[in-house]
């Protein structure tokens, strides 16, 4: 069954086609066919309809319009015209026999452009022609056919500027007489063989004066002018119409000013230079009223980089006419290179947009406010029914008051842009900017003095303005175009209908009562352009009250119609206004509307005047896109081809381009009003390109504009993620600094970032370019994803090339682009940040558990760390000895990037920077949270590994050199006695020790012990980190899973059921929910209660975790038990061996006492060692169950037990008994009170009753506290390396 086409209608009115894209780029430019309506499409054949004898006038127009577009087409053959001769080939001495054939081939290449010269020659003496035998037509004394028409003064003038145009390009393009002088010289070569060449010849001397004669054409167009009789009748009228126009400046869009201006000259020439009365102009004319117009523009625009000026063009023509030449006050105004500096200066005010700017601003502002307030009434008009009409036309004629003002803004603009070009190509620049290059600046093209360097920053800045400016009102326009077309066509109807129907009523029966030609030409007007259907009132009863002039009858009502007038019936209203004003008389003195000798009232000639005005822009407003189009056109900012003949090359760089100089200028000097407005300029080049293939119909233009463009916008996307980049990292960075170092600094604000507009950029999925949509958002998220790939990369790489000591300043870069990351994936759909960083980390595998940064922390500890830094117990901090002679690390260079690869700008670089130098000399505590935030839970476990490995090696290494000091102790060391002293005990000492040939086997076995110690001391750390990481992931967990603290630091649940409040939330939640019969989707819910208890036994299972010391002590306690027997021997005697006795304890105290020798005669024992040493060997020594032994017989403490003693007896014997021994005895109780603390922290984390340990699951996560006897191989149940 067929569904209605209403409810069809309906359903698809439904459907939304919009989507958040912003505005911000100029309307899409459409190849089209389409024929305007300020063109008649039917070729004026109408008028005859109406009966005004307007044929011939007719017939002449349609003639002059073909004209006019044929030598539309040749302009764009000589303007795109390029050399053929800089591409022929040059032959080399070897080739030189092939000299005819390559004569040959280079005719038969030239000879196909100059048949199109050839063409352009006949066309403008045929055009010259035309245009003459016209003008004569009405020049005869006797007027035997109506008109001429405005409508055909108007052909008349385009005809007349295409002429000059084509002249002014023939007399510009240097490269076709070059071209021809080839084509020449190879028809002479050629011609040899040939016969009957004759006419050729005289052909190509034709050519050759045409194309070597300057203003040929306008020669030429003067002769047959006043062939047969004079002109100067029409050429005044012309003269006269167009003075009149822009002095009015009164319905006139800037392609019809430019017009009048480039045509004036030559009418002002060619009228004075008649034989009959060359003075008669200035009858009509003030001479004072040309040079105003011809001093206010002195620069004319012709075609995008060629200009025309009236004063040049005058002084260049009056040495071809004589009588022009007596013409003083028009050959002295003074051309645009020679205006004096105060003049040029006032002019470059008037044309420089950057002075006129502020006043456009504001003129864009209150017109958008009020056009879209216009738009809004006619959209609550639309949606209420039955409507007053009055209110209806009140709104609808706002609504064309607010397009005609529209297009006159437009036109204004865009006129301004023109003129400023034609200005800076008068203009060169004289003054460059400082160059980086050694390029000077006498290398520099014409063109880059016209355009790269012409254009200040400001200069720039204000024609991007103007053009955002231009093109969005222009789409705002055009966006509107469906609503408003009948409200524009029902004013006009409204308009005409009230002229023709009351005010010609008017007329008729007051001024022209008594006229009857007069009424009669009225009456017509009525006639051509009355809608009586549109009427309530009846014609007939309306024209006998007229004729009878009874009681004056009330103003006729009309009903809105959408019926504008067609081309022709303005075309025959313009002429009958017309001949009511100037009864026919081409010699009317004073203007088009002058009141000198008419018999017409002020009052009635005024509205005459406007209506006829009117009638000219109504044809504009009917031809809505078209007109629009014309005026939002800005592709004449790409064109070149003059200064690419004048600079003899084949193409500008893109430096040149003025399209890109203005979106370099945004992306230069980023602007936050400016921003939102970087896709404009690439308008630029769709309306050049729409120009290349459908106004110049050239392919290979298009093809530079689209080579062009392809390299702009890949420049232009990499540039603005640069920047957006940049402005994202710079924000994140500011909110990541510390808000009390801002407070007191008393400049802060530099740290600040100013807002820009990246919202409206980032949205843009469909960018129209060339007549194709790209995604900008698309590329930009992908170059994005590249960016912090490189970013990340980057900090890795920067990372391995310093020490350990830096991990807080990458954790710092990697937090700061984190949250760059989090800021821009508002914006953009980008890839997830934990995906990107494991890709860098190589991470990326399930059973991969190391990662590039963890392998680069373990290198950098066994390389650097371990072996160059000691630790300092009371700061808790590892340091980089100055002493030790550091150790060969061969490490890269530290890579170079910009600085939005750190914290954006150069100010947040060096704030960050400052603190992260905070931490660059020692590790500690910040840097373990660091190094945990990095690694995070996956690849902690392996460094933990890894660690314990290097324990395990050590303490393997380790056992033959503690085997060689103990083969070298003395067979017997008892206690040191106490009569002795000091000094004896020391002496005692050294003479027992003799270790003075194992000085490097015991540095080694100090290294050794140190990284041991070293290491315990940095899981240690890394024990406090994790607890306090596990004790803040608990606070956030516990609540929901209903876990309390208990005593002993046991985990109680809080509900008796077991079951915690996150599983019962959602198991009440689920059960509300199916209740409800209206649930849309009851298993959505189920399955979130399912995952709500898969989530608890997850969180449940990680809560009781052991400590890492803790097992590190205890894996080092299990490689301890291989060597138990070396190391800790067992007495022969079952009781203490004091003498005899090789443990490992004698060994560490011969060593300790030794190094701290060495450190009280000033030797850097303390500097190479640190604290570790202690920490190491009281490690080893507890774990091997000989603390005690150690406390007893340790050398140092027995020592320092006889200087006690002394000291207690130095009343009795000498006080200075110790003297020179108290460095010594200081630096031992330093070690005895390291030792004690170290022993403690034992005692309390690995007690010796049950030695206490826990394991690691495969998953990384460590298990609670599991207790095993105290047994030699308790701990072999422990996972190993191997295992």
């Amino acid at each position: 069954m067929a569904v209605p086409i209403e409810e069809a209608m309906a359903a698809l009115s439904t459907f939304s086609l919009e989507d958040d894209q912003p505005e911000i780029q100029g309307t899409a430019v459409w190849v089209s066919s389409e024929a305007g309506a300020t063109s008649s499409p039917i070729e004026y054949s109408d008028v005859s309809a109406y009966r005004l004898s307007l044929s011939e006038d007719t017939k002449a127009l349609n003639q002059l319009n073909t004209l006019i577009q044929e030598g539309k087409e040749m302009s764009s053959i000589i303007y795109t015209y390029r050399s053929c001769v800089k591409a022929l080939p040059q032959l080399p001495d070897s080739m030189k026999h092939s000299q005819a054939d390559l004569y040959l081939e280079t005719y038969q290449v030239l000879d196909l452009e100059m048949s199109r010269l050839r063409e352009i020659q006949r066309w403008q003496s045929s055009a010259s022609s035309k245009l003459a035998a016209d003008m004569q037509r009405f020049s005869r004394p006797e007027r035997r056919i109506n008109g001429p028409t405005i409508t055909h003064l108007w052909s008349m003038l385009k005809l007349l500027d295409v002429l000059v145009q084509l002249d002014h390009l023939k007399n510009a393009k240097a490269s076709i007489p070059n071209d021809f002088s080839w084509y020449k010289r190879t028809f002479t070569q050629v011609s040899v063989q040939w016969q009957d060449i004759d006419s050729l010849r005289e052909e190509l001397d034709d050519l050759q004066i045409f194309l070597s004669t300057r203003w040929a054409i306008l020669l030429n167009l003067h002769v047959e002018m006043f062939r047969v009789n004079n002109v100067e009748d029409i050429l005044q009228v012309l003269i006269v119409f167009a003075v009149e126009s822009l002095e009015l400046d009164f319905a006139l869009l800037f392609q019809e000013r430019h017009i009048l201006l480039r045509v004036l000259p030559i009418l002002v020439v060619f009228a004075t230079s008649s034989e009959k009365d060359s003075e008669s102009l200035y009858k009509r004319v003030k001479i004072n009223r040309l040079i105003n117009i011809f001093k206010n523009d002195p620069v004319i625009p012709a075609f995008p980089d060629l200009h025309l000026s009236p004063a040049a063009i005058l002084k260049e023509l009056s040495s071809y006419f004589p009588k022009f030449s007596s013409q003083t006050r028009l050959l002295t105004l003074p051309a645009p290179h020679e205006l004096p500096p105060r003049e040029a200066l006032d002019y470059q005010r008037h044309y420089l947009i950057i002075n006129h700017i502020g006043a456009i601003r504001v003129e864009h502002d209150d017109f958008s406010i009020r056009f879209a307030s216009a738009v809004n009434q006619l959209l609550l008009l639309k949606s209420t029914e039955g409507a007053d009409v009055e209110w209806c036309k009140e709104i609808k004629g706002c609504v064309y008051d607010m397009v005609v003002e529209g297009l006159q803004l437009l036109s204004r603009w865009t006129s301004r842009v023109w003129e400023q070009c034609a200005w800076k190509f008068s203009r060169p620049c004289k003054e460059f900017p400082p160059l980086e290059t050694s390029e000077s600046p006498t290398s520099f093209s014409d063109y880059e003095k016209v355009v790269r360097y012409n254009y200040s920053t400001e200069e720039r800045k204000a024609l991007v303005e103007l053009v955002s400016y231009i093109k969005s009102v222009g789409s705002m326009m055009q966006r509107w175009d469906t609503l408003i077309a009948d409200a524009l066509w029902e004013t006009i109807h409204a308009e005409v209908q009230d002229f023709i129907q009351n005010t010609l009523a008017a007329m008729l029966k007051t001024t022209f009562r008594k006229k009857k030609d007069l009424s009669r030409i009225l009456s017509d007007m009525r006639t051509l352009s009355a809608d009586w259907m549109a009427n309530t009132s009846k014609p007939d009863s309306e024209l006998q009250s007229l004729q009878s002039g009874g009681e004056e009858s009330r103003a006729t009502f009309f009903q809105p119609r959408p019926v504008a007038p067609t081309a022709a019936q303005v075309h025959c209203l313009q002429f009958l206004i017309y001949e009511v004003v100037s009864g026919g008389n081409l010699r009317k003195p004073g203007g088009l509307f002058g009141n000198s000798g008419s018999e017409i009232p002020m009052n009635d000639m005024k509205q005459l005047e406007t209506f006829f005005y009117k009638l000219s822009f109504f044809l504009h407003i009917m031809d809505y896109t078209e007109t629009l189009g014309n005026l939002t056109d800005l592709g004449f900012l790409w064109f070149r081809e003059f200064y690419l003949e004048s600079s003899r090359v084949i193409q500008f760089p893109v430096e040149c381009s003025l399209p890109w100089m203005l979106i370099d200028q945004i992306l230069e000097l980023p602007n936050a009003g400016l921003l939102e407005s970087i896709l404009i300029p690439f308008d630029i080049y769709n309306d050049s390109a729409q120009q290349a293939l459908t106004v110049l119909k050239q392919r290979f233009l298009y093809d530079e504009i689209e080579a062009e463009v392809d390299h702009c916008f890949d420049i232009f996307v990499s540039r603005l993620c640069d920047i957006a980049f940049t402005y994202y990292k710079s924000w994140a960075a500011n909110e990541l600094l510390d808000p009390s170092f801002l407070f007191a600094l008393d400049n802060g604000e530099k740290f600040s970032v100013l807002p820009m507009r990246f919202t409206a950029l980032l949205k843009m999925t469909r960018v129209k370019l060339l007549g194709r949509t790209v995604d900008l958002r698309s590329l930009i998220s992908e170059r994005m994803n590249k960016v912090f790939r490189e970013n990340l990369e980057f900090l890795f790489d920067r990372f391995e090339s310093q020490d350990l000591c830096a991990a807080v300043e990458l954790e710092k870069l990697v937090e700061i682009l984190k949250h760059t990351h989090e800021l821009l994936s508002k914006e953009l759909s980008i890839d997830s940040f934990s995906l990107m960083m494991n890709e860098m980390l190589e991470n990326i595998s399930l059973v991969s558990y190391s990662s590039r940064l963890a392998s680069q922390i373990w290198s950098e500890m066994q390389n650097d760390f371990l072996p160059n830094f000691i630790l300092c117990n009371t700061t808790q901090r590892f340091v980089r000895s100055s002493k030790m002679p550091l150790a060969p690390v061969q490490k890269p260079s530290v890579p170079y990037a910009k600085p939005n690869f750190y914290c954006g700008s150069q100010d947040l670089n060096s704030a960050h920077q400052s603190f992260a130098r905070l931490y660059s000399g020692f590790f500690g505590i910040p840097h373990m949270f660091a190094i945990v935030k990095l690694l995070g839970q996956r690849s902690l476990p392996w460094l933990i590994r890894a660690l314990l490995d290097h324990i395990s090696n050590k303490v393997t290494t380790l056992e033959p050199m503690i085997s060689g000091l103990q083969e070298a102790l003395p067979k017997s060391i008892g206690l040191l006695p106490f009569d002795g002293g000091v000094a004896g005990c020391v002496r005692l000492i050294n003479e027992q020790l003799n270790w003075g040939n194992k000085s490097e086997l015991k540095a080694e076995v100090l290294s050794g012990i140190k990284e041991i110690g070293s290491v315990l001391y940095w899981i240690g750390l890394l024990d406090i980190v994790l607890r306090e990481v596990d004790t803040a992931h608990f606070m956030q967990t516990a609540p929901w899973l209903g876990l309390v603290p208990g005593v002993d630091g046991q985990i109680l649940q809080s509900q008796e059921g077991g079951v915690s409040p996150i599983v019962n939330l959602f198991r009440s939640a689920t059960a509300a929910i199916i209740s409800n019969p209206g649930s849309p989707n009851p298993a959505s819910f189920q399955t979130m209660a399912k995952q709500a208890e898969a989530a608890d036994l997850l969180y449940k299972a990680n809560i009781n975790t052991g400590s890492v010391l803790e097992y590190a002590l205890a894996f080092t306690s299990a490689a301890l038990d291989k060597y138990c027997s070396k190391w800790s021997g067992a007495p022969k005697t079952g009781f203490v061996d004091i003498t005899t006795s090789r443990d490992f304890y004698r060994i560490y105290s011969g060593l300790q006492v030794g190094y701290l020798e060495e450190s009280a005669r000033s030797q850097p024992s303390y500097e190479v060692l640190g604290d570790s040493i202690a920490w190491g060997g009281c490690t080893i020594i507890y774990l091997l169950g000989q603390q005690l032994h150690f406390e007893l017989f340790d050398f140092s403490y027995q020592v320092l037990n006889v200087a006690e003693v002394e000291a207690a007896s130095m009343t009795h014997k000498s006080p200075h008994t110790s003297q020179g021994w108290e460095v010594l005895l200081e630096a031992m109780k330093k070690a005895r009170r390291l030792n004690n603390h170290v022993f403690s922290m034992l005692k309390a984390r690995c007690p010796l009753e049950d030695k206490v340990a826990c394991a690691i699951k495969q998953s990384g996560a460590p298990l609670h506290r599991i207790k095993f006897e105290n047994t030699v191989s308790a701990f072999e149940t422990l996972p190993q390396k191997g295992a």
